[in-house]
């Protein structure tokens, strides 16, 4: 099924060249790390999205965890985090290209997938609101509603917005770990007051303050609540969901959306971080935990794409590139998936010893989160402009190479 797209996807882009132009082998068309990218995430998404739409995920999608605790949220999981990644993407909408065709058919999918999940007659119904670890992921879910709001939340019934609002407000019954789950909960207040006009202020405004005022540390990193880890969710949580919610709250006129400017200026810095941990060969280093989150680890890098926020010395098609890279590291070959195409825990094949207690086979679709840039439509400088040496392949090439410099705001 995925050769046939990836060849759809080929045959359609292919009409973007000149016909008097030869195809020069050795150097690719600009088109096909879009391909790749599309294709990808396909593989990656479908059997969640198709077998929620059919109401067949919890018969058909297998569980492996540690933990019988986090056993139960599997397969809520693994839909909110695919559709969290997938969000941008799909807002573009159905178009007549090929590809536009392909988002018209995931729209369907997405949309009937969250009408099974929210339904409780359905044997996939998945939006309970059981504490604590629903908490994160149905702020994931809002995550992902605010970024698809045109596509997805104003194309579903008005009845099954009612529930979705509905399971977010249960949620305020969960009291969040004062790390960076209080953005969790800032989140869905952030998408209550999108969609509905109110909040719970409280909730809403408590965790950015914490943020803001008590766990900067420096050059864009936030610890995690009063103690400091070294890990990737500065990446995955904190400055995706900062961003995300002040721009919410900068649209309501709202005091605390005023952080915003400095925040995606950290983000920029992050982005620029971030960057120079891929290496040549789309590798990168394995710190701290949820490492089975594999390229989600870039959620911020991918969102600095979309924002438009990377830093002025940075090409986007460096990023592209490097990002690229890493897709191609871990998703080229089969090494990830089971054979009837579920992703594995691991890093790059089975490897649960790299998981923690609290993972499971939902949890590791997180890796969807760096598809963020498939927001930016095909005529973006980050699809168009020529593949790019990013910065450790300069450095270690013997080519000049900026330094890094870090901020003080």
């Amino acid at each position: 099924m995925f050769n046939k797209l990836y060849i759809m996807c080929a045959s359609f882009l292919k009409r973007f060249r000149k016909k008097e132009e030869p195809v020069i082998e050795e150097q690719p068309s600009i088109w096909e790390d879009r391909i790749f990218w599309v294709s990808t995430l396909q593989k990656i998404a479908l059997p969640v999205l198709g077998n929620l739409a059919k109401s067949s995920l919890r018969k058909k999608m297998p569980v492996d965890a540690k933990s019988a605790d986090t056993k139960k949220f599997t397969y809520l999981e693994a839909f909110a985090r695919v559709f969290n990644g997938i969000s941008s993407w799909l807002e573009l909408g159905p178009d007549s290209s090929e590809e536009g065709q392909m988002r018209e058919k995931y729209l369907r999918l997405t949309i009937k997938a969250i009408m099974n999940a929210v339904n409780p007659h359905n044997n996939d119904y998945l939006f309970y609101v059981e504490p604590k670890q629903s908490l994160v992921e149905l702020a994931l879910f809002a995550q992902g509603l605010l970024r698809s709001k045109n596509q997805v939340w104003l194309n579903l019934p008005m009845d099954v917005q009612a529930k979705i609002i509905h399971e977010l407000k249960n949620t305020r019954v969960i009291a969040p770990y004062e790390n960076h789950w209080l953005l969790y909960t800032a989140m869905i207040e952030a998408t209550l007051l999108e969609f509905t006009g109110e909040c719970d202020k409280e909730r809403l405004s408590y965790g950015i303050h914490k943020f803001r005022d008590e766990f900067y540390l420096g050059d864009a990193i936030y610890s995690d609540g009063t103690s400091f880890e070294l890990n990737y969710y500065n990446s995955i949580f904190i400055h995706p969901m900062l961003n995300d919610i002040l721009a919410v709250l900068r649209k309501y006129g709202i005091s605390d959306g005023e952080f915003l400017d400095v925040q995606l200026m950290r983000s920029s810095r992050l982005s620029s971080q971030l960057e120079r941990l891929i290496s040549p060969e789309g590798t990168y280093p394995l710190v701290g935990k949820s490492m089975t989150y594999r390229c989600g680890v870039f959620h911020l890098l991918s969102q600095a794409a979309l924002l438009k926020i990377l830093p002025r010395n940075i090409n986007p098609a460096q990023v592209r590139s490097a990002l690229t890279k890493v897709l191609k590291r871990q998703f080229t070959g089969n090494q990830n998936f089971s054979a009837d195409g579920w992703l594995l825990t691991g890093l790059n094949g089975y490897q649960t010893s790299l998981s923690e207690n609290d993972i499971n086979s939902g949890s590791i679709y997180m890796c969807c989160s760096v598809f963020l840039a498939l927001g930016l439509k095909l005529d973006d400088a980050f699809w168009t402009e020529p593949a790019c040496e990013w910065t450790t392949v300069k450095a270690w090439s013997a080519q000049n190479t900026q330094k890094d410099q870090s901020i003080d705001f």
